[in-house]
C-alpha cells in the first residue's frame, strides 16, 4: 500500500503549469484528426442526380425550365411495375424516385462509380422520355469516344 502525504486542509493543490485539468498533458493533434463531412447516400444520390440535370438543361434548350425533383418511393402503381422516374410534360417535371433506383437496379459491380452511372442514366432515360427522344442523342458529345 502507498503511503500519500496528508496535507493540511485548505492548502490548494499547485500543479505545473504545463498539465491540463486533470494533471495530463495536453492531447497532440494526432488524437483527433479533422474529421471528412459525412457522406451519405442521399446526398450522393442528390449530387448525382443534379449533376446529370445541369448537364442536360445546359444541353438542351428544352429543359431549362423542366424542375428535376427527386422523390422517395413512388404511389400506388398498379400492375406497371414500381417505375424508377415520373414524367410530367404539362406541369414541367421530372420526377426521379431514389428507392427503386437504389434497391431494385442491379450492378454487375457494386461499387460508387457504377452507381452513379446508373442514376445518371435514370436521369436521361427520363430526359429522354420527356423530350420524345433516344437517350443516346442527348448527349453526342459526350460519347463521341465509343
Amino acid at each position: 500500500m502507498a503511503w500519500r502525504r496528508a496535507k493540511p486542509a485548505g492548502t490548494p493543490v499547485r500543479r505545473p503549469a504545463r498539465h491540463g485539468r486533470h494533471g495530463r498533458v495536453g492531447r497532440s493533434p494526432i488524437v483527433r484528426p479533422p474529421l471528412p463531412p459525412i457522406d451519405t447516400r442521399i446526398e450522393r444520390f442528390d449530387l448525382a442526380v443534379g449533376a446529370a440535370a445541369e448537364f442536360l438543361r445546359s444541353a438542351w434548350d428544352e429543359l431549362r425550365d423542366v424542375s428535376f425533383e427527386i422523390g422517395d418511393m413512388p404511389g400506388e402503381t398498379g400492375d406497371r411495375g414500381i417505375p424508377r422516374w415520373t414524367v410530367d410534360t404539362t406541369a414541367r417535371r421530372i420526377i426521379v424516385w431514389r428507392l427503386p433506383i437504389e434497391r431494385l437496379s442491379h450492378l454487375h459491380r457494386d461499387d460508387d462509380l457504377h452507381r452513379r452511372m446508373m442514376i445518371e442514366s435514370c436521369v436521361f432515360r427520363a430526359a429522354a422520355e420527356y423530350l420524345d427522344m433516344d437517350p443516346w442523342d442527348l448527349g453526342p458529345e459526350r460519347f463521341r469516344y465509343f
